[in-house]
């Protein structure tokens, strides 16, 4: 088997070839047929994520070098190991790649996500950069029959990190305002979410780029603001009668965080998202004072996985634009990502 693989953090990919596994046990091996490229891949093969200033926060210890990246992964089933059921060799499946050690109070309570000994595809273990990835389990194999081939792959990083982000914005009453900080990829996914979960909320975009904010609106958003704008908090705050009910910052910026932070109401929700990088502080007293609940939101569990496709299968949500390039683009890829060159998602197809 073919991979692009990370030989040394912040060095270009390089192509390496290695033996195609036997599936073990309940293991599935899994042609793959497409693999997004999301900009969490841009931190992984950095080697780091930006915490502010001059700090960093050291990812290297993730995995062992060469590594395989890539966790948005479609594919065709190519083999099972003798435990494995529930799937057929030809079966076209969509890979949840979230993966825990299966036997920590975490993953027993259904947040394999967030377990502290992860193994997920293309983060802790070898992923879809690839012609072929091993899958531990059927059960993280999801059948996508009716999505278009290449956009289901995205709906595991993406799509899954923007609904389990808005999941988390509940309860809303209907009127109540929700805001979306940063249409990006995501961020319009997540837009197509609140849509679908919330339909009597108020969606307000939030986003420093003008065509941005006009697709948003084209997308279903009630009002766009620009954040750059000094008077936009306080037009935020008096479209949506006294603040919004959740902000979702996709961005995760000092600049975003702090928009969103000044646009929740009293007793409102702000989730974090995006990994872009910087520090926010607070006085401590606001919290109490605003009753205010400030979450980080990571991707999503599996059981979230499927209630999203479900969604997706319904016609709740709008596909975003995709692009197919070929797998030894992914290295070339990861630098337009850098450069903010990318619009909706690039698939990979080996």
């Amino acid at each position: 088997m073919k991979a692009q693989a990370i030989v040394k953090h912040g060095t270009p990919l390089r192509e390496i070839e290695k033996t195609t596994p036997e599936p073990n046990g309940a293991q599935v091996l899994l042609r793959v047929s497409h693999c997004g490229v999301c900009h969490s891949d841009v931190h992984l093969h950095d080697g780091y994520f930006g915490l502010g200033g001059d700090r960093t926060l050291d990812i290297t210890g993730a995995h062992s070098l060469p590594f395989t990246l890539g966790h948005e992964i479609e594919g065709i089933v190519a083999a099972l190991g003798p435990d494995a059921d529930g799937v057929a060799v030809g079966d076209k499946r969509v890979v949840y790649p979230w993966i825990g050690c299966g036997t920590c109070a975490i993953c027993e309570r259904g947040d394999e996500h967030l377990c502290n000994a992860p193994v997920a595809l293309g983060v802790n273990v070898d992923g879809g950069y690839s012609d072929h990835v091993l899958v531990p389990h059927p059960r993280y194999l999801l059948d996508y029959e009716g999505i278009t081939d290449g956009l289901a792959a995205t709906y595991m990083c993406s799509g899954l990190t923007a609904y389990g982000a808005l999941r988390k914005a509940a309860p809303l009453a209907s009127g109540d305002s929700i805001a979306i900080v940063g249409l990006g990829g995501v961020g319009m996914m997540g837009l197509q979410f609140a849509r679908a979960l919330y339909p009597g909320a108020r969606i307000m975009a939030i986003d420093i780029d003008p065509a941005t904010r006009t697709a948003a609106l084209g997308a279903g958003a009630a009002e766009a603001f620009d954040p750059a704008d000094h008077r936009a908090g306080k037009a935020l705050f008096k479209a949506s009668g006294g603040g919004v009910a959740a902000a979702i910052d996709f961005v995760g910026a000092e600049t975003s965080m702090a928009f969103a932070n000044k646009a929740v109401a009293k007793g409102g929700r702000l989730i974090v998202v995006g990994l872009f990088g910087g520090s926010f502080t607070t006085p401590i007293p606001m919290l109490p004072l605003r009753a205010l609940t400030i979450q980080g939101s990571y991707v999503g569990s599996l059981a979230e996985a499927h209630e999203m496709m479900g969604l997706v299968k319904a016609g709740s949500v709008d596909a975003i634009p995709i692009e197919t390039r070929p797998l030894d683009q992914a290295g070339a890829t990861l630098d337009d990502l850098r450069h903010g060159t990318v619009v909706g998602r690039v698939v990979l197809t080996p």
